[in-house]
């Protein structure tokens, strides 16, 4: 167990173990004070309406904290819904060029992290929390303010459950108390993967597990968690069952177009352009977030948009009528983009959330296989044909364990556990061919020698792999017939296969390169110099010392003592050579 402790009366440690002092210089503060904090959020901002401005934003915090005119004017401020009431969604935006981040923080997290969890690189998520009240106080007669907390990081889960802490005390206190909230979350511990977290907020404490790419696809983190704390019966912290999963059963993003549930699990994997039509801003993000999850534990390559508005700063890049819809979801919410986006192959159109116990209607008139007119009532996909079918007389077994479960009113996370592991078989059915045909293009272990670079990975070979299906694919562990060689080749021209070969391709590159590390260490490196010259051994270490920063950089998985194994060899080696050497050597 972690808990957010700082490390000494005026003192603070940062990620690498170091402190900085309690009264650090200017040039020191941002960077050490603000370390903790910057690895779960990039910043608040407080977004109010102006009688002259309209949307704007009121305060960033920490102040120190920049966005750009696209971040800021572009992008935050156009997520202002006018709904009244409190509301919550979320949104994704693209980050400035030429912003800098903490490239070394990034690849230890996202190492260990699962690949739908890691750090976002180029885009900021955005969770907000809308608060639209009457107030006679104000000139048009309404509070109007949005509290949003910025991040990289995809937990939806633990950052609307926090801001259900934070923004109504905000909403009556405003800055004083935002800067104390940033300050407890700046003695946060780092989110690292596999441990469990107290986070405490406010007079709460939040108990997080943060999952680790070890963890078994569809295991519950409840129990994981629960395990941890059973002795701690003296302590009882809010208990978050998840920082990153919805509640697909209590959300409306699978109610109207449940029973097309497979269908929009094959434009997820291919890669599809969709719009999705919501009635308020916070189905639509719930119900995109919920469609790029569905293809877990593949990671959704393509971009995304929770919720997107016509005054979005990339409106025009996505309306264009002159070339074909890019691979993108959007959530919109604007009765104004059914014309807009009526050329689109692939329109959901969403009704307001009902829990009834009946299928659509429109289930009982038409088969899926024949969904292909324009149809915008609640409900409807447009456009969209199976490639993958059960038999035509089976009903889905998981629609029937569904409403099994509203009948029987079974508790919601056990319906949405029914529904994503539905999905998780898909996925697994389909990728696990993939991943058995990757792994055979691995060098065998015994090519891995110390006096040769690296063997190469063999090439991917889309005609080769589809040879191997007959006796290996996916029929052999799913039910569903149909065109998975058509699935295949369709997968291969999208950006989540390319997503996926580069993000495994990247994974046994540094698998060879952490071998050839471990077989150099138990090689006769002091042998091997003997009778080699000197620019034969300055070369050997040169290479040598190239390998070992490489590998902290990339933060290789190698055995314990194998770098300092490595780099007590290299100094030996130098201190055998003549001193003009030696100085020449130690000062790089």
């Amino acid at each position: 167990q972690t808990s957010a402790q700082p490390a000494g009366t005026g003192q603070r440690l940062t990620d690498g173990g170091q402190v900085c002092s309690g009264s650090p210089r200017p040039a020191e503060d941002s960077r050490c004070r603000w370390l903790r904090f910057s690895s779960w959020l990039e910043c608040v901002c407080v977004v109010t309406f102006d009688l002259e401005l309209g949307q704007a934003i009121e305060l960033v915090y920490p102040q120190d904290v920049k966005l750009t005119e696209k971040e800021g004017r572009g992008h935050m401020v156009c997520y202002f819904p006018g709904c009244l009431g409190d509301t919550q969604f979320s949104f994704r935006l693209r980050q400035s060029v030429g912003r800098r981040t903490s490239r070394f923080t990034e690849d230890v997290y996202n190492r260990d992290a699962p690949v739908t969890l890691q750090r976002e690189v180029s885009h900021f998520f955005g969770y907000v929390y809308f608060r639209q009240v009457k107030d006679v106080s104000v000139k048009r007669g309404y509070f109007q303010k949005s509290l949003v907390l910025v991040s990289r990081l995809p937990y939806t889960h633990l950052f609307h459950s926090l801001l259900q802490i934070i923004a109504p005390e905000f909403f009556e206190k405003l800055e004083p108390c935002l800067e104390a909230v940033c300050n407890e979350i700046d003695q946060w511990p780092s989110p690292i993967p596999g441990l469990t977290l107290n986070l405490p907020v406010m007079g709460v404490v939040l108990q997080v597990r943060i999952p680790s790419k070890t963890d078994k696809p569809g295991g519950s983190p409840v129990k994981q968690i629960a395990r941890e704390v059973r002795a701690l019966l003296f302590f009882s912290p809010t208990l978050l069952p998840t920082i990153h999963e919805l509640d697909l059963f209590r959300s409306v993003c699978f109610q109207s177009v449940l029973i097309h549930l497979q269908m929009l699990w094959e434009l997820m994997l291919l890669g599809e352009p969709v719009v999705v039509m919501a009635p308020s801003p916070n189905v639509s993000s719930e119900t995109v977030l919920a469609l790029v999850s569905s293809i877990s534990p593949l990671k959704f390559c393509c971009d995304f948009r929770p919720y997107f508005t016509i005054h979005d700063s990339e409106f025009r890049e996505y309306t264009t009528r002159t070339q074909a819809p890019a691979s993108v979801i959007l959530g919109v919410t604007n009765p104004f983009f059914i014309k807009t986006f009526q050329t689109w192959p692939h329109i959901i159109r969403l009704g307001e959330t009902k829990m009834a116990g009946d299928l659509p209607k429109q289930v009982k008139v038409k088969k899926l296989s024949k969904l292909k007119t324009l149809d915008t009532k609640p409900g409807k996909i447009t456009n969209s044909m199976l490639m993958l079918y059960q038999h035509k007389n089976l009903f889905p077994y998981y629609v029937y364990l569904y409403l099994q479960g509203i009948q029987r009113k079974r508790p919601s996370e056990v319906q949405s556990a029914i529904l994503r592991r539905h999905l998780l078989e898909l996925t697994q059915s389909f990728i696990i061919p993939l991943e058995r045909y990757m792994a055979s293009q691995m060098p065998l272990q015994r090519s891995v020698t110390p006096w040769k670079t690296p063997p190469q990975i063999r090439p991917f070979s889309q005609d080769e792999f589809m040879s191997t299906l007959d006796h290996t694919g996916p029929q052999l562990t799913s039910v569903l017939k149909g065109d998975w060689m058509g699935l295949y080749r369709k997968f291969f021209r999208s950006p989540n296969f390319d997503g996926w070969y580069r993000h495994r391709h990247k994974e046994m590159t540094q698998k060879l390169e952490s071998l050839h590390l471990e077989v150099i260490c138990n090689a006769d490196l002091l042998g091997w110099t003997k009778d080699k010259s000197e620019v034969e051994i300055v070369d050997l270490i040169l290479k040598l010392r190239e390998k070992l920063i490489k590998a902290r950089r990339q933060q290789l998985q190698v055995k314990d003592g194998v770098l300092d194994k490595l780099e007590a060899f290299i100094t030996s080696i130098i201190s055998s050579l003549p001193e003009d050497l030696q100085t020449v050597l130690g000062t790089h």
